[in-house]
């Protein structure tokens, strides 16, 4: 099994708080109550503000993460030698 002597690591970034944490609790917490997932009446004012919060919060997308297919590729022309 061949070397690989340019290996580099990065460290994990740090994960982000969501800001509409407490309104998805409320929401779950409300279904919890209300033992029925169809009814839609009883946690209408969970769902409304839970809506409200996504909408505004403008929301971060990550980039998408390279597959395990191209870091073994990438890997790979290392090993080979």
């Amino acid at each position: 099994m061949g070397k690989l002597v340019k290996l580099k690591v990065r460290p994990r970034k740090a994960d982000t708080i969501n800001p509409c944490v407490p309104q998805l609790t409320a929401m779950l917490g409300c279904w919890a109550v209300a033992q029925d997932l169809r009814n839609q009446s009883a946690c209408a004012e969970a769902a409304k503000g839970l809506a409200d919060c996504m909408r505004t919060s403008g929301g971060v997308r990550k980039q998408a993460r390279p597959t395990i297919n191209y870091h073994l590729a990438r890997l790979g022309k290392n090993l080979m030698r």
